[in-house]
């Protein structure tokens, strides 16, 4: 009897051990549909305004060959052909689609993704570098002791910081004599 109620134990935890499993993977479906979902709506927010970008460049175009400028209209005009491109594989294409693309290109091109991590790495260093040098600036400045801020005058933004100018001579009156040092 004793070993049908732990068979029975058993059982029941592996149902209840099943039944968390299924939630969780229903839990983690939703969460990465919802992520999809933000990615397609957020790529296709930037399709189209790259799409404006295009057109903008269009614009630009067109003003410059009314100036008379054929070279720099046609930059325009390239310009607003690669835009026009980029918006629409942003808007017409999925995160599947661009996840794939991005695969194959790193398959064909690995130099190039490394370079390209390489460099985001870089900039990200700089920005790093760059923010906590302006956090450790902010907290010694905010560390300053209040004996300290009684002594530094405080002046306003606008509040010009300008010695008065030297007094000009008045035809007619000499010159301040400078004293000449002698060795």
């Amino acid at each position: 009897m004793a070993d049908g109620s732990v068979g029975e134990a058993q059982d029941k935890a592996q149902e209840v051990a099943g039944q968390a499993q299924e939630k969780a993977r229903e839990a983690a479906g939703k969460a990465q549909e919802g992520v999809r979902q933000q990615i397609d709506q957020r790529s296709t927010e930037a399709g189209e305004r790259v799409g404006s970008t295009a057109q903008d460049l269009r614009s630009v175009g067109e003003e410059l060959r009314k100036q008379g400028k054929d070279g720099p209209a046609k930059l325009a005009d390239r310009a607003a052909e690669q835009t026009e491109r980029v918006g629409g594989y942003l808007k017409d294409n999925g995160p599947e689609k661009m996840l794939e693309d991005v695969e194959d290109f790193g398959r064909r091109r690995p130099w190039a993704v490394l370079a390209g991590g390489v460099a985001v790495g870089i900039v990200a260093a700089r920005f790093l570098k760059a923010s906590s040098r302006n956090r450790y600036q902010q907290r010694s400045n905010g560390q300053v002791s209040r004996e300290t801020e009684t002594q530094i005058p405080r002046r306003s933004a606008v509040e010009p910081v300008a010695t008065p100018p030297p007094p000009t001579a008045q035809p007619g009156t000499p010159a301040p004599a400078t004293p000449v040092m002698t060795p």
